[in-house]
């Protein structure tokens, strides 16, 4: 690799840098820890590198010190393994002091862990993102175990989005209300892409991301060679948020339309498309094991992404919504479905149950969902936190001992329920 190159990319990347405007967020990464950064496409991962690099130098680090590299670069399309060398020799040729590395889409390069972990073990502070499966296969992570805390980017919070349109909910008044929930009816349909915020056509820039996802990470990436039968597959999942279906309920549909697929095949490209970090699934608690796996619910990162399949279905995207705030922090996530009990989320550690529904105006959607809350409540011994999510509506409803918190959406997103 010529050296002179990498410096050029290397100071061109340091301008980059300092331009940046950067959305404080609420994601905590330790100082001193080297990081893998993985995600679904422009969720923000760069930007997290960007701040890193921003802080240290307001510590007192200088540029030179700073070796950041994005290998989605087109004038490194020919760097292979043996090429990493060539880094550490120019890093040591812009500063004698400690280097500080940074790597962007180091996927792109076959066998990049090994660098990574040699480097690690030289003592050097290395960041790395990435955005498929490559970053996170079981050989991969035990060898970088140890050396690295690998941690999944997720597109913005609603706390980040309105933060990103400089609106503080935390101190906000009266007249912020119709702010906030112009906002929040934006963030519900078009989600939380960064970038998104800058576009008047949300919709179309959610989709350009989705189609560099498709084919790149998942098209492309595991050398799919029946795309018409893969792009049906992602629709017809999106199709089924809120309800569990199963890999042959998955076959069924897609042949029935005429595309000939095997079950075998639908169930690698279920994990094709979970793997390039476009859906997460939950299973049933109730099941067996068998069943955990093959009868999943599944939901999209990104309400955005979601809403290109379903076109403002409101419930769907209102349970896919909670999802990803559950997901996002970390809850030990089920849902549970058996005798007399069909609960959206169960949340084990806490034994709290949740329930989405867009309104509870109608009766049956009422005795609906509250039966199922109160049937789980009535058979278990010990204290269960009963929710419904809403859009917008908020009360209590008691019946005999228990109680059943009813949240609207806005709340349940901004105090952390």
């Amino acid at each position: 690799m010529d050296k002179s190159t990498l410096k050029k990319i290397i100071y061109d990347q340091h301008q980059v840098i300092k331009d940046a405007v950067i959305v404080e967020r609420t994601i905590e990464l330790e100082k001193n820890a080297n990081y893998v950064l993985v995600g679904l496409r422009r969720v923000g991962k760069t930007t997290l590198l960007y701040k890193r690099v921003q802080d240290l130098i307001n510590e007192g680090v200088e540029w030179n010190q700073i070796i950041y590299i994005n290998f989605d670069d087109e004038r490194l399309i020919d760097f292979k393994l043996e090429d990493f060398d060539d880094i550490l020799l120019v890093a040591d040729e812009m500063s004698p002091k400690k280097h500080y590395f940074y790597f962007d889409e180091i996927q792109n390069i076959d066998y990049w862990e090994k660098f990574a972990i040699r480097i690690a073990n030289q003592g050097y502070k290395v960041d790395i993102t990435g955005s498929n499966a490559k970053m996170l296969s079981n050989e991969v992570a035990s060898k970088l175990g140890g050396r690295y805390i690998t941690k999944e980017i997720l597109p913005y919070s609603f706390e980040e989005y309105l933060r990103a349109n400089n609106v503080f909910y935390e101190a906000y008044s009266s007249k912020d209300i119709a702010v906030i929930n112009n906002l929040l009816e934006q963030y519900f349909i078009y989600g939380g892409f960064p970038a998104s915020i800058e576009f008047k056509n949300k919709r179309e820039y959610v989709s350009s991301v989705y189609q560099k996802v498709l084919y790149n990470d998942i098209i492309t990436h595991n050398k799919v060679r029946n795309e018409n039968g893969m792009k049906l597959l992602i629709k017809k999942i999106a199709e089924t948020i809120m309800h569990d279906i199963s890999y042959t309920k998955l076959q069924n549909v897609i042949t029935s339309i005429g595309y000939k697929i095997s079950k075998d095949i639908i169930i690698d490209y279920c994990e094709y498309i979970k793997s390039s970090f476009l859906v997460f699934t939950i299973e049933n608690y109730y099941a067996s094991f068998v069943d955990k796996n093959s009868n999943p619910k599944y939901y999209f990162r990104d309400n955005g992404v979601l809403n290109l399949f379903i076109d403002g279905k409101k419930t769907s995207l209102l349970e896919n919504i909670v999802a990803i705030n559950l997901y996002r922090n970390n809850y030990e996530l089920f849902y549970l479905k058996g005798n007399k009990v069909d609960v959206d989320f169960y949340l084990p550690n806490n034994n709290t149950l949740i329930q989405v529904t867009y309104s509870l105006n109608n009766i049956e959607t009422y005795d609906r969902e509250v039966s199922s809350l109160i049937n789980y409540a009535n058979e278990v011994k010990e204290e269960t936190k009963l929710i419904i999510v809403t859009y917008d509506e908020k009360k209590e409803i008691n019946i005999n001992d228990k109680t059943i918190h009813v949240i609207p959406i806005k709340d349940f997103l901004l105090n952390n329920y």
